[in-house]
């Protein structure tokens, strides 16, 4: 039983650990953190619009591995299950962005 209870608290500070990463308020430079969920096969939201110099992490809520990726733009690399990644948006555009492991998800970021 005291190995649950370990596992337990070691869960749940990984999980206060991770708050910080999924905060959409803004810092003290005016940037803000916005949250992707990937679940289900799918990007959600599937269409986001930031700020240059905002932070977007991607949560991998399935259980198995995705990618963030479009073309010369963005590339996460594989990010396991139950992982996050996170990008900073420093050039400006729209980018559609795939999971290069499952071609049937698809979204759109876009960078003011």
């Amino acid at each position: 039983m005291a190995r649950r209870g370990w596992l337990a608290f070691v869960l749940a500070a990984c999980a206060v650990a991770a708050l910080p990463w999924l905060d959409t308020s803004a810092a003290a430079d005016g940037a803000r953190t916005h949250r992707v969920t990937i679940a289900a096969l799918k990007y959600v939201p599937e269409s986001l619009t930031v700020h240059r110099g905002d932070t977007v992490v991607w949560l991998n809520d399935d259980p198995f591995p995705h990618t963030v990726t479009a073309a010369g733009a963005i590339d996460s690399g594989s990010i396991p299950a139950g992982a996050l990644w996170r990008f900073v948006a420093r050039r400006t555009g729209t980018f559609g962005y795939v999971c290069s492991l499952h071609s049937n998800m698809k979204a759109t970021l876009t960078v003011e």
